[in-house]
């Protein structure tokens, strides 16, 4: 139930961004969703891509260092309260999110939320034990598709 996640740094200096964007492009991978998070000196660029091992030596070939992390992406209700539901059973469980961030997916009346978690394995077991929907890759990149 745990997803994939591309990470790697890149110079806070303009034009910096484009380049891994057109390293996946040349290589035909498409970007489902991404974040970027910056300081004054670099920007951490996170990315979930389809075939991340295509996308990790693409990456990696241009020079680029890119680590590979686990993250748990969930359904939340797109309505007031619908994420502090899933906050909520997450702190009673003392599970620790160490950063998150919408996906540009929605499905119906929800949305959907992809978190890193120190522990992922518990987090899934967590969040699945509340009946919350826990959404794996190849569902995630399903719908991705629609």
């Amino acid at each position: 139930m745990k997803i994939h996640q591309l990470s790697m740094f890149l110079e806070n200096k303009p034009g910096r961004l484009t380049e891994p964007c057109r390293i996946l492009a040349d290589a035909g991978i498409n970007i489902l969703t991404l974040s970027l998070a910056d300081t004054q000196q670099f920007g951490i660029l996170r990315l979930i891509v389809r075939d991340w091992q295509l996308a990790k030596e693409a990456l990696e070939k241009s020079g680029a260092v890119v680590n590979t992390t686990e993250v748990v992406a969930t359904e939340v209700e797109d309505k007031p309260g619908g994420l502090a539901v899933i906050l909520e059973c997450i702190e009673a469980a003392q599970l620790n999110i160490e950063y998150m961030y919408a996906f540009t997916l929605r499905s119906g009346d929800k949305a959907v939320l992809v978190f890193r978690f120190d522990d992922p394995d518990a987090a899934v077991e967590t969040l699945q034990a509340k009946g919350i929907n826990v959404i794996d890759g190849v569902e995630l990149y399903e719908r991705a598709r629609q």
